[in-house]
């Protein structure tokens, strides 16, 4: 395929908060532009393929795509909006030249939608404002773009950026429009591709000049190797061809005015090239000037190196910036008593190299040797993020335990400074006084407060990171499942004081075996439980959670003693309640610092960090004694 002439091509990047329609969107895009047979069976959000994608709902992996219209060649990107994955945003929008801003048209923009279209209008790009869901109950269009208005010029939007073109449609029907009342021709996307051919720039190049490019994103093959993303800013390749790679780094990160500084530049060659045109990457023999490409042959790629011709005057370009991580856990081994009866236990050596894996990809990750023997620190943007990376192993097999999740404290000017966040909750009135005061003992303060109009109240906050840790659960049960609660990364602030834990405490199992009906009816008088009759469970399991604060050690193994009394109708009148299943990520919620999860492909298990009762109480005894 011969090279597409860069004022033919358009990149554009969609960006939006979670569940406003992104991938929805996409799938009609595809549609409409006949990437697949018209008898094909396409399915639904075809851009989120990975199974954890489907389940939650989410896009955790950003993906390129690229469809013609007419004679235009558009290369799409769609953009995790949960703010764990925020590190993605902001380098997809480093190789892109414009964007489609997806506002809901009920909910209006939201704190993802904040804090990427911030980056987007620093970067300078141009949105172009989709209202979407318009043909939903309770839909707004009117005041969900002008709250879009507002925020373009809080966040400092010039003339030009807050004199956007605005669309309007659905995205789940496939249609937009450019005005509501006039158009009343709803069938297609015509409009929304002419307006990205007409208002979207074409990818400024830099005339007459060798090939360059910065890589932006990293993708792995066990065959081939490290796998470099990024946008050709001038010149072409061809496979074989030599090319230079150079590395920048920051002088300090996380401070871009410190400057930066130029590394060691290596000859390489091109063993492999890819554009993508659909949903798939096809080996192009020559790639040019403003199209989105994947390059192979480098044995180690970093995100922000430049790749450029070797005969190229001062080839650098700046680093990318990568935020940093604000929570971390430890990741140990699963020492526990039916380690490798569910999955593979694995060594440290080969958590390790499991850990290292993702890290060729997952730039937001960190991985850290504290000293274990049985375990490492795993730092990343928040609890999602690194339960996604949990769930990912255990679906390969993998057994392991993990810590409550901790935020990342940083010292300055003698002061401890902690991540704050940006809170935003959508809650039923009848439900905002307990919501405030839950959040007020985790010390967030109040910024704004309206009504919807629709019996439901939003209210903002400003919130430590480590006092959102546990509470999601909670908040879905004072809003009896209502409630809308979403929040980003603000900044490090003061640190706030000690917020109150778990008000609740753990019922330990203290014996080894299956459990049984006759004792769980027992226990569920006073506790919760997390077992049912027949689960095998050992000493230092956590079965249940206590009415009380303390822990209540329990043997949930005992069997009823055996007489020659029996009544007739003693054992019909036993009732047992239903276990209380804990998910991964309730379960990570839920425990205390010297507590661990046991994660398999099958189970999830809550357990003490020491087994042995006698061990335990004699580290409680040491760490009171300090």
């Amino acid at each position: 395929m011969p090279v597409v002439a860069h004022d033919k091509i358009r990149n554009l990047a969609i960006i939006a908060h979670i569940d406003h329609g992104k991938t929805t969107l996409i799938d009609s895009i595809f549609r409409s532009a006949h990437v697949f047979r018209d008898n094909q069976q396409m399915g639904e959000r075809v851009m989120d393929s990975g199974d954890l994608e489907r389940e939650r709902g989410i896009t955790i992996r950003s993906k390129h795509c690229t469809v013609q219209w007419k004679d235009y060649l558009i290369n799409i990107v769609d953009t995790p909006g949960h703010a764990d994955f925020s590190g993605e945003v902001e380098r997809v929008l480093s190789m892109v030249d414009g964007c489609l801003l997806l506002v809901d048209a009920n909910e209006g923009p939201m704190p993802q939608t904040r804090y990427v279209l911030m980056r987007a209008l620093k970067m300078g790009l141009h949105p172009i404002v989709l209202v979407n869901k318009v043909d939903r109950p309770h839909a707004r269009p009117s005041e969900a773009l002008h709250k879009t208005f507002d925020l373009f010029f809080e966040l400092g939007a010039t003339d030009e950026q807050a004199d956007f073109t605005t669309l309007y449609g659905s995205g789940l029907d496939g249609w937009f429009v450019r005005d509501l009342e006039k158009d009343t021709q709803r069938e297609n996307m015509d409009a929304l591709f002419e307006t990205i051919i007409s208002t979207s720039p074409a990818p400024v190049v830099e005339e007459g000049k060798p090939f360059r490019m910065q890589v932006c994103t990293l993708a792995w093959n066990d065959y081939i190797g490290r796998i470099g993303c990024g946008r050709v800013m001038s010149g072409s390749l061809k496979v074989g061809d030599s090319f230079l790679r150079t590395t920048t780094t920051w002088n300090d990160i996380g401070n871009p005015d410190a400057g930066w500084t130029v590394g060691p530049s290596k000859v390489e060659k091109s063993a492999h090239q890819w554009v993508t045109r659909g949903l798939q990457r096809t080996e192009e023999p020559e790639i040019g000037a403003g199209d989105i490409v994947w390059i192979a042959g480098p044995e180690e790629i970093n995100i922000g190196d430049t790749f450029s011709s070797v005969d190229f005057e001062n080839p650098a370009l700046p680093p990318l910036e990568i935020e940093e991580p604000t929570v971390s856990m430890l990741f140990l081994v699963n020492n526990g008593p039916f380690s490798g009866n569910d999955g593979k236990s694995v060594t440290l050596r080969q958590l390790k190299e499991r850990i290292e894996r993702e890290l060729r990809v997952n730039v937001a990750l960190r991985m850290e040797d504290v000293g274990r023997a049985d375990g490492v620190k795993v730092s990343g943007r928040g609890e999602l993020h690194l339960a996604v990376l949990i769930e990912e192993m255990r679906r390969e097999g993998l057994e392991l335990c993990v810590s409550r999740p901790e935020v990342i404290t940083h010292e300055v000017n003698g002061k401890t400074m902690e991540p704050m966040e940006s809170l935003i909750v959508d809650v039923p009135e009848e439900s905002q006084g307990v919501v405030i005061e839950k959040l007020a003992k985790r010390k967030a303060e109040m910024t704004h407060m309206e009504s919807t109009g629709t019996g439901i109240i939003r209210i903002e906050f400003t919130i430590p990171t480590r006092g959102l840790i546990g509470y999601r659960s909670e908040f879905l049960t004072d809003t009896r499942g209502l409630g809308i609660m979403a929040s980003r990364f603000k900044n490090y602030g003061p640190w706030c004081g000690e917020i109150p834990a778990r008000n609740r405490g753990s019922v330990v199992s203290m014996e080894s075996g299956a459990a049984t009906g006759y004792q769980i009816e027992s226990l569920q008088q006073r506790t919760q439980l997390f077992i049912e009759p027949m689960d095998q469970i050992y000493a230092g399991q956590i079965v249940g959670e206590n009415s009380r604060p303390e822990d209540l050690p329990c043997n949930p193994t005992k069997k009823k003693a055996l007489t020659n009394h029996r009544s007739a109708t003693k054992d019909q009148t036993v009732m047992l309640n239903a276990a209380r299943k804990i998910s991964l990520d309730q379960a990570l919620e839920w425990i205390a610092d010297d507590e661990l999860v046991e994660v398999t492909p099958n189970r999830v298990r809550i357990r003490k960090a020491i087994l042995d009762a006698e061990q335990r109480k004699k580290a409680d005894n040491a760490r009171k004694s300090l």
